[in-house]
């Protein structure tokens, strides 16, 4: 799919009215969420792409191409190719915030909001993010990511040295230790080095526009918000429960599930509730 000055790469499959799928990262693309997702098809229309500058969505892209509003606006591009005037929203982690971001400033575009054990909404709860990371992991392993992200293969965008940083990384995140190595595995799959550099570089550029400022706050743009909403989190999420708590907060009607036995990846996770979530959500 062609927008300004990119090509994004899409899926489209299953029938009914869609629901787009906005990865996490968000230095990532959409094949973390596979096979797993895939499987709502039977149910649901599922439409992913990767965002503008990362997998398959990263020729001739530049870091200084990316922003926040450039995400939005190739969202609504999407939204426009699939020929709807509404759509669903599916946020997973760092894809909560554009997911947030477009809700709040479309809710006539959007006919249902799911927020999957979503990334913060403000800088506050960033902060809370930050000390809570801190708390769930040993002074071991923070020392060994650090070692890790200071290397030469790591600073090259070595996949193997990136892998081993990520398997620390996302360590505290899954309720189960084997479901790390196979989350890790998925998340470099059309990637190369040269372009792992650039996806970090445009997380960069969206971090300093949202996250690190002290007046980033998407829930106060949340609160007239008026279309069924869902926030799924994780009972053993490395997200802490607050984060999701403020959400709802902001969002009238909006509903809170917490998945037991569940962390930071509810659809590879907890498959079944998943599915028994959203199908309520969509009745």
């Amino acid at each position: 799919m062609h927008v300004d000055g990119a090509r994004l790469f899409t899926r489209d499959l299953g029938a009914g009215r869609p629901i787009v799928v906005l990865h996490g990262g968000p230095d990532f693309d959409h094949t973390y969420f596979l096979p797993e997702l895939d499987l709502l098809a039977d149910s649901f229309r599922l439409v992913y792409y990767d965002q503008r500058g990362r997998g398959r969505s990263a020729e001739g892209v530049r870091p200084e191409h990316v922003t926040l509003e450039s995400e939005l606006e190739d969202l609504d591009a999407v939204r426009r190719h699939l020929g709807s005037e509404t759509i669903a929203l599916l946020g997973h982690s760092w894809g909560g915030v554009p997911a947030m971001a477009y809700a709040g400033r479309h809710p006539d575009r959007c006919s249902q909001v799911i927020l999957m054990n979503t990334a913060p909404g403000s800088y506050e709860d960033r902060l809370l993010l930050r000390r809570f990371w801190t708390s769930r992991r040993s002074p071991a392993d923070m020392e060994a990511m650090a070692a890790l992200a200071a290397t030469d293969a790591f600073r090259q965008g070595d996949i193997a040295t990136e892998a081993a940083y990520y398997r620390l990384h996302y360590k505290p995140a899954l309720y189960r230790a084997e479901h790390v190595d196979e989350v890790v595995g998925r998340l470099r799959v059309h990637f190369t080095p040269e372009t792992i550099l650039l996806a970090r570089a445009i997380e960069d550029r969206l971090y300093e526009e949202t996250w690190r400022r002290e007046d980033f706050d998407l829930l106060a743009g949340l609160l007239e918000l008026d279309v069924p909403t869902l926030v799924l989190h994780g009972e053993h999420d490395f997200v802490p429960l607050a984060v999701a708590e403020h959400v709802v907060a902001a969002i009238p009607g909006a509903r809170l599930r917490v998945l037991p036995r569940c962390g930071h990846f509810s659809y590879l996770e907890a498959p079944d509730e998943v599915r028994q979530e959203l199908a309520a959500l969509f009745l």
